[in-house]
């Protein structure tokens, strides 16, 4: 007999939903009898078969027994916590349920939205919950990620990237069309999440009817807890035991013992998929060619050795484990995994029957103070290491190998993973914070605090590119800065843009820094044939002018092609990764809307035009003005304008391959690490620089042989050149600005 749980309705109507379908109690037959009679509730048609195979597999997670525990603390309280190990499946069935609790009250506080911190999740857990719920993905059942909107306004439930619900409430701070919202994988803690965490405590206060559900890994649940006070907490555990090897002593080159390990693991005949846990990407390339190539040689009986580099930025298919029929259909295949700390919440095949965990990381930290990211190697945490353990274990047991000892994970390695922002460049935040701040809700309630210097220094970024009024507030050019899903400078450059009219070319340029790098990673062997190819693309001015070649070309060939194979054909003869330039499009395209919709001024394209070349070095230099280098010796080696670190060239410049080494470069990216490359550079003269920079910057700019150079060239100038600048651009936007200004 199916238990049945009733939910409390405004209306006379009362309105009941299934616990589950005990396939236990009612045998196949009846279950197949009430196929045709049972209507699905979201859609209103017959429930398909596969719903009915679906549930079954749905009924096994060890989440499925907490429903009815769920429900009634989801009725009753405005917050619940749960607290799951990986896999456990709160991620598809709890947002499932708080649809079924949306729609008893008929949707009468809105619909449910789960956020994720990636967006390969997002996508993967809204196509398989609508196969779950057996409704159409993109009605019912949707998806939203930066700059790809799968839902209607008729959707159910949601799924979205942490960082799109915030950009959300720019326009509806209280997230009125919402009457569930779930936060997943908060053990992540990116700084999008920790900001939702704080702002909904007063989003909650303002509206009691809505609930929040709070999903994380049990190494959270007591900072959780006193963040905020007395609230329900569900726990779920693994049902499988998880066999732990540690090695007995120091190891010296960890590299090779995964290699060893790996190819032990196989020849060993145990059948299982293994996951690969590395340090950084570049081992996950190393570690690819190599298996690749000795795993070819094998003998075929031990079956085929597929490997999977797995990047969290990229698209990856290592969701589910392979199909039945695959499996009849072919030899044994046994997936190797590799990927790094980022992919810990991306796999969620059952097949994987082991894990090697190298115990450290490549972290990106930020430093303020020289506004650059550092990358270090440092040990993992206790909770990632546990999350590891947990891609085992769900369905049945496995075995972890841990290349460190059992005292290096007691002793070095730190209880929980540092929030993200403590560690990052927080202007985006402030600039989203004062945004919100427009509409009641600056106060944030972090649940850690970022520094103190970091927010200082973030203040200080949005100040110089113009972003905030002498109140530190919202400058009008801030607010529409913001209105931009990008960096702030990338944002004030494309601003800058429209009054120097190359915003087609802008709009290029940021579509391409944005989207994953177009160029294709290099085989062994195939680099000299590569760079030939590049060399089609080099433009005599700079990276960023080479990447709006290489758009202009794709672009040409997609219009010319007759198919989708032939565009992918050419990409691949030119090394170039067409995924990376399909998503360029799609920014691109968005971006353009953005400038629609605001209505700011956009000119005819006239790329190639010394005018126009000009005017895109007078764009970028309005938003990266902070990022010059000098090359103080004439043999590549740059020196920051705002610090003493010292840098060079990436390899695949432009100019690296030209060997002409430019003066005075304006560099988009940095870091300091074993190389201290800058990348996507072009060059500048001083004179430009000295027209586009705002005085206040240069003046607290720290004494060097480059500012004294600066200096000269700025006594040299025209005071009138250097005074009518912001002007310019205030006289030509207020008619554009005005309007979105009071749109809060």
């Amino acid at each position: 007999m199916e238990e049945e749980l009733e939910f409390s309705n405004s209306s006379s109507e009362k309105r009941y939903f299934p616990e589950s379908l005990d396939s236990s109690d009612a045998d196949e037959e009846g279950v197949l009898a009430c196929e045709d009679l049972e209507l699905n509730p979201f859609d209103g048609l017959p429930y398909s078969s596969r719903y009915y195979k679906l549930l079954k597999e749905r009924e096994d997670l060890p989440i499925w027994k907490e429903k009815y525990s769920f429900m009634e603390n989801l009725l009753q309280n405005q917050i619940v916590i749960i607290s799951g190990d990986a896999k456990c499946g709160k991620s598809s069935q709890v947002p499932q349920w708080c649809a079924e609790y949306c729609l008893s009250i008929h949707y009468q506080h809105g619909g449910v939205i789960c956020t994720q911190v990636h967006k390969q999740t997002a996508v993967q857990l809204a196509l398989r919950v609508a196969d779950e719920m057996d409704v159409n993905i993109g009605h019912e059942v949707g998806y939203v990620i930066p700059f790809e909107n799968c839902c209607t306004n008729e959707t159910i439930l949601r799924y979205c990237t942490d960082d799109m619900l915030q950009r959300e409430m720019m326009s509806n701070p209280f997230l009125g069309s919402y009457g569930v919202i779930i936060l997943d994988d908060i053990h992540e803690r990116s700084i999008a999440t920790d900001v939702l965490l704080g702002l909904l405590k007063d989003v909650l206060l303002a509206r009691p009817e809505l609930k929040l559900i709070i999903n994380s890994s049990p190494h959270l649940i007591s900072k959780l807890s006193s963040y905020y006070g007395n609230v329900p907490l569900i726990e779920v555990k693994n049902k499988h035991p998880v066999e732990v090897v540690y090695l007995s002593g120091a190891q010296k080159n960890p590299f090779e013992s995964i290699l060893r390990l790996i190819f032990e693991i196989h020849h060993s005949g145990e059948k299982g998929d293994i996951v690969v846990f590395l340090a950084c990407e570049q081992d996950i390339e190393k570690a690819y060619e190599i298996v690749y190539q000795e795993g070819s040689n094998l003998n075929p009986d031990l079956g085929e050795l597929v490997v999977v580099p797995l990047y969290p930025k990229e698209k990856c298919t290592l969701f589910k484990p392979i199909d039945e029929t695959e499996k009849r259909c072919q030899v044994y295949q046994r997936r190797v995994v590799l990927t790094t700390s980022s992919g810990e919440s991306l796999i969620w095949s059952n097949s994987v029957k082991f894990v090697i965990d190298v115990g450290i990381e490549r972290r990106k930290v930020y430093n303020p103070r020289i506004r650059a990211n550092s990358l270090v190697m440092q040990p993992i945490s206790q909770s990632q290491a546990e999350i590891r353990k947990q891609i085992l274990g769900s369905s049945s047991s496995g075995k972890l190998f841990c290349l460190y000892t059992e005292e290096f994970a007691s002793k070095d390695m730190r209880p929980l993973k540092p929030a993200e922002m403590q560690e990052a460049n927080l202007t985006s935040m402030v600039l989203f914070m004062k945004r919100i701040d427009i509409a009641g809700l600056g106060h944030c309630d972090f649940m850690n605090r970022p520094a103190p210097e970091s927010l200082m220094q973030a203040l200080e970024d949005l100040d110089y590119l113009a972003a905030l009024d002498n109140d530190g507030n919202l400058s009008e050019f801030g607010i529409i800065m913001s209105e931009f899903p990008l960096d702030p400078q990338l944002s004030k450059s494309i601003l800058a843009s429209c009054e120097f009219d190359c915003v087609d070319e802008m709009l290029t340029i940021a579509a391409m820094v944005t989207a994953p790098n177009c160029f294709s990673h290099l085989p062994h062997g195939t680099e000299e044939a590569a760079l030939t190819c590049w060399k089609t693309f080099l433009h005599p001015e700079g990276d960023h002018f080479t990447l709006i070649n290489v758009y202009k070309a794709y672009q040409d060939t997609t219009q010319n092609s007759t198919s989708e194979h032939c565009v992918e054909k050419w990409c691949h003869d030119y090394f170039l990764t067409c995924s990376a330039l399909r998503m360029a499009d799609v920014i691109r395209a968005e971006l353009l809307e953005i400038i629609k919709r605001i209505e700011l001024p956009y000119a005819e394209p006239a790329f190639g035009s010394r005018e126009n070349t000009l005017n895109i070095k007078k764009a970028l230099l309005s938003g990266y003005f902070m990022q010059i280098a000098r090359d103080v010796d004439g043999s590549g080696n740059y020196l920051m304008l705002t610090h003493k670190q010292v840098a060079q060239l990436h390899p695949l410049s432009s100019y690296s391959v030209t060997k002409k080494m430019p003066e005075w470069v304006l560099f988009h990216k940095f870091s300091i690490s074993e190389n201290n490359y800058i990348r996507i550079t072009s060059e500048i003269s001083p004179e430009l620089f000295m027209q586009l920079v705002p005085q206040y910057y240069f003046s607290n700019l720290p004494p060097s042989e480059s500012k004294d150079i600066l200096q000269q060239v700025m006594d040299h100038l025209s005071p009138i050149s250097t005074m009518n600048k912001e002007q310019k651009m205030c006289e030509k936007c207020p008619e554009t600005t005005e309007q979105r200004c009071t749109i809060q």
